[in-house]
């Protein structure tokens, strides 16, 4: 299986830049994953697509304003980092630019020193273990330093910080936004709740492997990194249940997925539990966790879109984005959704 297979052209144009005004106001796909019969929707008639005694599985990380820039204390050289993982101790993985002007024992202070990181460790693809110093509470410096890391393809300023969060977002600690989730507004929620569809939360803390590209030719060969993830027993038993009485489970985005199958795949069953995992799902992976999906349109070439197609099949996933394209749907994180059901 080739990266090339899950090639498709995009006209950079429709690469939303800025979140829509309203959030449930995006446009939905629906794709029958058995027919690949795609209909067009608005997001709000999600609630249609929902049943009494479904389970809506939703992906509660909370983005951190994981976005840096300091200088190196002995040279005055602009240092951009963005973290990635929390390791403890105040020790974080980050993505360090320029990776090589960082070494062990490399300082960098940020806002005038009221932050500080020493590098103590090196790691392949520009990955530095990086021991944060400062005074007070770390997130609330993060949150009057740090920005939010919108990805690379993303060039407009966000005004508004809360608009690459979802409206649950709860557990600190993500480098990326479960985009999926970004359609939802309170108002949304209650009303698939009053329809008797039962949400519950899951967390994975979104990590490198959203920022990085598949660049190896066979697709087996690529490494995923790990995210951590984590379950409660109450959304396990309520999860339990509804496989046992095969009602159907939704999927609110990849990184929920993700979660869900590595549970379903490590345990055979849902169970409160946490860890980290790296599962990379492409064409050929029997779903063991989710019935119907909830996402975005992803990248060419990408993790998520092999995820999808493994989901939907690859030339229905191809073929529903180009009719999007057609369309003029909006791509990528601040873009349109689609329902795969």
């Amino acid at each position: 299986m080739k990266t090339e297979d899950f090639d498709y052209e995009l006209p950079e144009n429709l690469i939303a830049q800025t979140p829509l005004e309203k959030r449930d106001a995006s446009k939905l796909l629906v794709l029958d994953k058995d027919t690949g019969k795609v209909t067009h929707h608005v997001f709000t008639d999600i609630v249609e697509y929902l049943n009494k005694g479904d389970v809506l599985v939703i992906n509660d990380t909370k983005v951190i304003p994981a976005r840096l820039y300091g200088e190196k204390e002995e040279t005055g050289a602009i240092i951009e980092l963005l973290m990635l993982k929390d390791t403890g101790n105040d020790i974080w993985e980050c993505l360090a630019k320029p990776a090589k002007r960082i070494k062990e024992g490399t300082v960098i202070s940020f806002g005038n020193g009221l932050l500080k990181a020493e590098c103590v460790g090196i790691r392949e693809e520009g990955i530095r273990l990086m021991k944060f110093f400062y005074q007070g509470i770390f997130y609330e410096i993060l949150d009057e330093l740090g920005e939010m890391p919108l990805p690379p393809y993303i060039h407009e300023k966000l005004e508004e910080k809360n608009r690459y969060q979802t409206v649950y977002a709860k557990n600190i600690g993500s480098a990326a936004a479960p985009t999926a989730g970004l359609h939802f507004t309170e108002d949304l929620l209650k009303k698939i709740k009053e329809k008797g569809v039962i949400i519950v939360p899951v967390t994975l803390h979104v990590g490198l492997g959203t920022f990085r590209p598949v660049n190896v030719d066979d697709v087996k060969s690529h490494k995923m990194h790990s995210e951590f993830y984590q379950m409660s027993k109450e959304t396990a038993e309520i999860l339990m249940k509804a496989k046992q009485e095969k009602r159907p489970i939704i999927s609110v985005g990849t990184t929920t997925t993700r979660t869900l199958e590595s549970i379903m795949s490590l345990y055979g069953n849902f169970k409160e539990c946490s860890g980290w995992t790296d599962i990379f799902i492409y064409p050929g992976y029997q779903f063991k966790a989710i019935d119907h999906l909830i996402t975005n349109f992803h990248l060419p070439k990408s993790t998520l879109v092999m995820l999808v197609s493994a989901l939907a099949g690859r030339e229905h996933i191809l073929n529903a984005y180009r009719e999007a394209i057609e369309k003029e749907y909006r791509f990528f994180s601040f873009g349109d959704s689609m329902f795969i059901k």
